[in-house]
């Protein structure tokens, strides 16, 4: 009787053991390339602005 309540009680502990929920957490990206295309562009109206003080007849 033993051997059989053990059985059962190992074949219920499986049961269960392969109906746990898996649990996934997605993370989305976090898109910075505007801030990083903000500064470029300071960046690059300085050099223009510098240039064509530099320079008056380019254009």
């Amino acid at each position: 009787m033993k051997k059989r309540a053990l059985l059962l009680g190992l074949i219920a502990t499986g049961a269960l053991a392969a109906c746990t929920p898996t649990i996934r957490v997605k993370v989305d990206p976090i898109n910075i390339y505007a801030k990083l295309d903000a500064d470029v562009r300071v960046r690059l109206d300085k050099e223009v602005q510098s240039l064509i003080q530099q320079n008056p007849n380019l254009f």
